[in-house]
């Protein structure tokens, strides 16, 4: 099947207009399109879903005559409509085709959709767009392909009171009566005062990049000035009026960013404003459109009163990222979504975040947006190195190389490590599987910031292909080429294992004297295989410590399957020094233990990110059956004086997993419960409960890792602390005494150590939150309950009250919950109809699935899992998650019969030790 439209004719340039009536939840609009006749023709097909389309006429460029056609046809299923014509339309002929249409304004989070804010206890609406990737055709007929770029003219008629928004600058905007309604579009509108809004012509552009939003917004004003040509332009955060004071930083971040982009880039920012909204109701984190961003509020909102250092870094990260797509993907766009990597990079694909294109690991937006631009020290990526040699750190306290590793990295390859994985580029011709394509794969961004490590081949910024393809399409091949021609590196060659292959090596490492012996495999969680048919490039970064004490970076490549290399063993070496690569290191017992008793010195040689790799490197190992449980906790012992909240994060993220997984195996939890206060406990007492705003920032983030591990891991002192806190703020209202930094743990704490009166007081601030993260934090402390009837409550709150955006969110924190996992996974099942066709569309669904099934453990829970899913239901929206979380339960079931023993054992023994 062709699932690619017909090119019989392309469009050139749309003019729409359209109406939104908030009251009657309705839009409609006409649209006229220029079109060019490639091939003769009597027929235009072009994507349309969910509208009443009417008049279809077309107009022969230098004739009079309109052409109206003798047949149309729209199909559902592929979302097209089909007009045929009279007459054959001849190659080189000029068309202009004007469509009406109309169509619902609903809660779907796609296509163009209402959401809804309270002032004072009142319900207000707004609308928005989300179109990526081939949601445009929901709002007006198009040709909806990344390929088919064109300009853009909006009118925008609407309410008097309300403000509408496009992607480009307000032309004019007046009164609109019933004398000017041409087209009537009013007929059937709502009583009231209208206006219609003019905005100026759009840059080529792909129609997901399309966005317009109406609503009673206000906005921040700031501006920036260009590095390049001098001129100022005009920046603003809209949001609803009850929340736009919490906008204030992501204004700041936007003014920071943007001339340092057109400074990398040495590319002016291409349009006259850039805007940007921020709303409550959102599918993703946030969505790029070119010259109005648009954002969830939980993720671009903070009190101006808080330092709440998380937060901040969640804005800079997702801003930066959306700010960094103005260039790449926006002014140069991937051809299809095969590849999408290009502008995006793929999708994590796992469950710390929502499931939505802002949950991607993108591949150059990522870099430049969440590592070089905020404060990367080594400009480490080819998009960087590659464009200067030097480069200001916007938040150089920040150590986001680290940040980069523990937060996105080992997240990527906690998928890419199964068998069901499927490489980065992805052949997806149907566009109803495109929002799942991504899923399973590896992170260009880390990829990419591994070859630049090692290699010397650095292209300017002008020999880039992103650069000589400027408001055009590209494919894999065309980024490839450019660094070829501009460096001469066969980088095609040397990356095209990671791109073209599924999965990721390790390397083992034994050793002989002066010698290390090693051989790379593809690695599984369920061990490895020696795949004969793929050899990855591996930029070892081989460091040695020589007898005085000097540390050097050996930058070799392993080639083959096999190889090996004169090191002086009795020294310290370590293999990917910076755990800049994309691989797996697996020593022996021996030297793992002796490399972390060097990387936890106060004057080690090795860096955070060496830390890192090496717990993560171990618990990944160890979960595959390469290396035992105990060996891989006692490295966490070595570690317990250091104080670097990165380490202690992925600490976090290892000890949470183990008690995920052994979660129905009560002396297991109380065990690792019992080490978690041993480890986390002393981090507390030393740097207690209270922030302050000039702390340094990886204090406060090691205070937030401690206190919500000692917390989840019972610790009397703490729990009554936190209870405390909350019992002292609710008499005297004192926020100083719940910083935003703390809501989670405290809320938490009090709903699992409390009753309903506790209970109830959550409730309450989930309903009027203060902030969006409140809210989040919250939701949280509600699915923790133990209460039976309180578990109901919670369950039938998210079914019935909740966001849709917030169901994701409700189902992973009582996916967390060992007193309802199997309750909620009932709860689900029974209600995946309902669940299915509210989410089918958007990304939610597969991550849904994601987060219902994969924590389950027991071999029933795979049987029912399997049964469930072959029992008729139509997965095709996310079939490339049901082998994943098959799999995964596998895994689980693995990891407890071959490890329980082992992990018992070393706890009670360390317990002896205490």
């Amino acid at each position: 099947m062709n699932y690619r439209l017909p090119t019989d004719v392309s469009p050139i340039h749309y003019d729409l207009t359209l109406l939104t009536d908030l009251t009657l939840h309705k839009f409609r609009g006409t649209v006229e399109v220029d079109l060019k006749v490639v091939t003769d023709t009597s027929k235009i097909v072009l994507n349309v879903a969910e509208l009443h389309l009417s008049d279809a006429s077309v107009t022969v460029v230098g004739e009079e005559k309109a052409f109206v056609p003798v047949s149309q046809s729209i199909d559902s299923i592929d979302q097209r409509a089909t007009f045929v014509y009279p007459c054959i339309f001849t190659a080189g002929s000029s068309l202009k085709l004007f469509i009406a249409f109309e169509g619902n304004l609903n809660e779907s989070l796609i296509g163009y959709y209402e959401g809804t804010w309270e002032d004072g206890g009142q319900k207000k609406f707004y609308t928005v767009t989300q179109f990526e990737p081939t949601a445009a055709r929901r709002a007006f007929p198009c040709w909806d392909e990344p390929s088919c770029k064109t300009t853009f003219e909006m009118s925008m008629i609407s309410a008097s009171d309300t403000v509408n928004l496009f992607n480009t600058p307000v032309i004019s905007e007046e009164q609109y009566e019933d004398a000017d309604d041409v087209h009537g579009l009013l007929r059937q509108a709502s009583i009231g005062d209208w206006k219609i809004t003019r905005f100026e012509r759009s840059p080529l552009m792909s129609t997901y990049l399309v966005a317009f939003a109406n609503g009673q917004f206000e906005y921040l004003e700031s501006s920036f000035k260009s590095p390049i040509s001098g001129k100022t332009r005009p920046i603003r955060v809209y949001a609803n009026p009850s929340s736009i004071h919490q906008a204030k930083y992501t204004l700041e971040v936007t003014a920071k960013v943007l001339p340092v982009y057109e400074q990398v880039f040495d590319i002016e920012y291409p349009l006259p404003k850039l805007d940007t909204l921020v709303i409550e109701d959102m599918d993703a984190y946030a969505m790029e459109n070119w010259g109005l961003i648009t954002g969830r509020a939980s993720h671009y909102l903070l009190d101006p009163n808080a330092s709440n250092i998380q937060q901040k870094q969640a804005i800079v990260n997702i801003q930066f990222h959306e700010v960094a797509h103005m260039w790449f993907g926006n002014i140069t766009t991937m051809e299809w979504w095969t590849y999408l990597y290009l502008n995006e990079g793929v999708w994590s694909g796992t469950v710390t975040n929502e499931f939505s294109l802002d949950r991607i690991v993108s591949g150059f937006a990522t870099l430049m947006g969440e590592l070089i631009i905020p404060g990367s020290g080594c400009l480490s990526t080819i998009c960087v190195h590659i464009f200067m040699f030097s480069f200001p750190r916007v938040f150089p306290e920040w150590n986001l190389d680290a940040a980069f590793i523990a937060l996105h990295i080992n997240d990527a390859m906690l998928l890419d490590n199964k068998l069901s994985s499927h490489p980065v580029e992805v052949d997806c011709p149907d566009a109803n599987k495109i929002n799942q394509a991504g899923l399973g794969t590896p992170t260009p961004d880390r990829l990419i910031d591994g070859y630049e490590r090692f290699s010397t081949h650095y292209p300017t910024q002008k020999q880039l292909p992103f650069c000589a393809n400027l408001y055009g399409n590209s494919v894999t091949h065309n980024l490839w080429k450019g660094i070829e021609e501009a460096t001469g590196f066969d980088s095609s060659n040397f990356m095209d294992a990671y791109i073209s292959k599924p999965g990721f090596p390790v390397i083992k490492v034994t050793e002989s004297e002066g010698i290390i012996h090693i051989v790379q495999a593809r690695f599984l969680q369920k061990g490895t295989i020696d795949d004969t048919n793929t050899i990855w490039n591996i930029p070892l970064n081989l460091l040695t410590v020589d007898s005085d004490g000097k540390s050097s970076i050996h930058k070799v490549v392993l080639k083959e399957r096999s190889s090996s290399y004169a090191v002086n063993t009795e020294q310290l070496f370590k293999l990917n020094a910076g755990t800049f690569g994309y691989y797996r290191v697996m020593y022996t017992p021996e030297r793992f233990r002796r490399i972390a008793i060097e990387a936890a010195k106060a004057n080690s040689v090795l860096n955070t990110g060496d830390r890192l790799g090496l717990v993560q490197d171990a618990f990944a190992l160890a979960s595959a059956q390469l290396m035992s449980l105990s060996d891989a906790l006692e490295l966490l012992t070595i570690f317990k004086n250091v104080r670097d909240h990165y380490v202690w994060s992925s600490i976090s993220t290892a000890l949470s997993n183990l008690i995920n997984i052994w979660w129905e195996h009560a002396e297991v939890i109380d065990l690792l419960n019992e080490f978690r206060r041993f480890l986390f406990k002393p981090i507390l007492s030393e740097i207690g409960y209270t922030y302050s705003a000039d702390e340094d920032p990886d204090t406060s983030l090691l205070r937030n890792c401690a206190v919500i591990n000692a917390s989840q891991a019972k610790d009397e002192e703490v729990v009554n602390e936190l209870r405390q806190r909350f019992k002292q703020y609710q008499a005297a209202r004192d926020n100083s005494l719940i910083p935003e930094e703390l809501q989670g743990p405290i809320y938490t704490s009090v709903v699992e150590f409390g009753g309903e009166e506790e209970y109830l007081a959550i409730k309450r601030i989930v309903d009027d939150p203060k902030t969006p993260t409140e809210k989040l934090a919250a939701i949280g402390a509600m699915c923790s309950v133990a209460d039976r009837q309180l578990i109901t409550s919670t369950i039938h709150y998210m079914t019935t009250e909740a966001r849709d955006q917030d169901v994701p969110h409700f189902a992973l924190e009582l996916m967390k919950n060992p007193k309802i996992k199997r309750e909620f996974v009932a709860h689900f099942k029974e209600n995946y109809d309902v669940l299915y066709e509210k989410f089918k569309d958007g990304f939610s669904i597969s991550g849904l699935v994601q987060r219902v099934f994969s924590p389950l453990t027991s071999k029933k829970d795979w049987e029912d899992t399997k049964a469930f899913f072959e029992d008729g239901r139509d997965t095709s929206r996310y079939a490339l998650t049901v082998p994943q979380v098959l799999v995964t339960i596998q895994e689980n079931m693995a990891y407890i019969e071959s490890s329980t023993d082992d992990l018992l054992s070393w706890l009670r023994n360390w317990k002896k030790t205490q």
